[in-house]
């Protein structure tokens, strides 16, 4: 892999830090803002909408700007909420900073994602794919717990702290290493990609991915206070589980850049099944340590092995809009990012428990499954039809 696309990962794992870490963080900003914890849970449904209108906006208006210099102003425009975030007493205001900083993180991951997948031959995307996504797994196996040990030695402020800090590095690398040239030679007509993003294939692909990351997403966010209520472990192993999930979700990721150019249905359905029986398996071992630290590091491995493969395969399946595929891909995933942070807040709400969102993870991976199987009987209708029209 190029070096340049290392180097991105790094970037990527600055962001990725300041999207999960409110994992570890969402009893300790409930309480200090004072606001109920689904409301503090509510500021990552806030960055994923934030990445769900960002991303194709921030790439459609940057698709002829030169790469290295979007990349480095929305760097800039994210480490400055940052900064804002850890000084502001205002939920409101730290809300609106997750918002501009979501902003920034999606059109960052947008331009990102093209140039990753420039940098490659083109049967390497999903190698490509991976090696960026690996900057979110490893900000899930250090950046999140690092963040959670800040946030119960000196409080969640210093996480933002630290994000702003790690971003710095980030911001010399890239204006260093990067290549500062748009893509070769004139972007295509802006309609034309447009038209080819209609694809009955892509958008499948697309629907699937929220609804996979949606399912992560509902049990993540709310991680803490399931191990702390239900298992029934101390606060202070709240930054191993989360690394113990960011250790899988390094370990499926890297595992699935392997087969996701060559082999991508066997790790989407082999993995779906498996993350689905893992979902309901963990809903009814959370009481149990044992059991429970294990299957974390199983659907930590299985959600990101399926969702970076279904990325991988919708950049495929978006050929004819390079500029805009990685920023509608970014923009799917994070509609799934932000629905399920809200529906597991809104079972929590209900009081029916912190292991609620365990088992509506389990319900949109099998809503996932639903939803392939119509499309994939309906295509193979149209096929059929065809053949009998010839």
């Amino acid at each position: 892999m190029p070096f340049a696309l290392l180097l991105l990962g790094l970037a990527v794992f600055a962001q990725g830090t300041s999207e999960f870490m409110l994992s570890g963080l969402v009893p300790d900003i409930a309480r200090d803002l004072g606001v109920s914890v689904p409301a503090a849970g509510a500021l990552t449904s806030a960055f994923a909408a934030g990445m769900v209108v960002g991303a194709p906006l921030v790439a459609g208006l940057a698709r002829r700007w030169p790469r290295r210099g979007a990349l480095l102003a929305f760097l800039v425009v994210f480490l400055t909420v940052h900064v804002i975030g850890a000084l502001t007493g205002s939920f409101a205001v730290l809300l609106a900073t997750r918002v501009v900083g979501a902003l920034a993180n999606a059109g960052f991951l947008a331009v990102a994602l093209v140039a990753a997948v420039g940098m490659v031959p083109s049967d390497a995307k999903g190698r490509a794919t991976s090696t960026l996504l690996g900057g979110v797994t490893l900000a899930c196996v250090a950046g999140v717990p690092a963040g959670a040990v800040l946030g119960e030695l000196w409080g969640w402020r210093a996480a933002f702290w630290a994000v702003a800090l790690v971003s710095l590095p980030a911001l010399f690398a890239v204006a260093r290493s990067v290549p500062g040239g748009a893509a070769e030679g004139a972007p295509p007509a802006l309609r034309g990609e447009l038209r080819s993003l209609r694809d009955p294939r892509l958008l499948v692909t697309l629907l699937l991915g929220a609804l996979v990351n949606g399912a992560t997403f509902c049990t993540f966010t709310y991680l803490a206070p399931l191990v702390t209520e239900a298992t029934g472990l101390g606060r202070a192993w709240v930054p191993g589980v989360l690394a113990l999930f960011g250790a899988g979700a390094f370990l499926g990721v890297t595992a699935a850049g392997r087969f996701a150019d060559r082999r991508p249905v066997p790790v989407l359905v082999g993995g779906g099944l498996a993350l689905g029986a893992g979902w309901c398996a963990l809903a009814l071992a959370a009481g149990h340590p044992a059991p429970a630290l294990a299957l974390v590091f199983a659907q930590g491995a299985l959600s990101f092995g399926v969702g970076s493969t279904l990325i991988a395969r919708a950049l495929y399946a978006a050929q004819g809009a390079p500029t805009l595929a990685g920023g509608f891909a970014t923009a799917a995933f994070n509609v799934g990012a932000a629905l399920g942070p809200w529906a597991g807040g809104v079972v929590i709400g209900e009081g029916l428990g912190y292991r609620a969102p365990v088992w509506v993870s389990a319900g949109l991976v099998a809503l996932a499954f639903l939803v392939a199987g119509v499309t994939g009987r309906r295509r193979e209708g149209a096929v059929v039809r065809e053949t009998l029209r010839r």
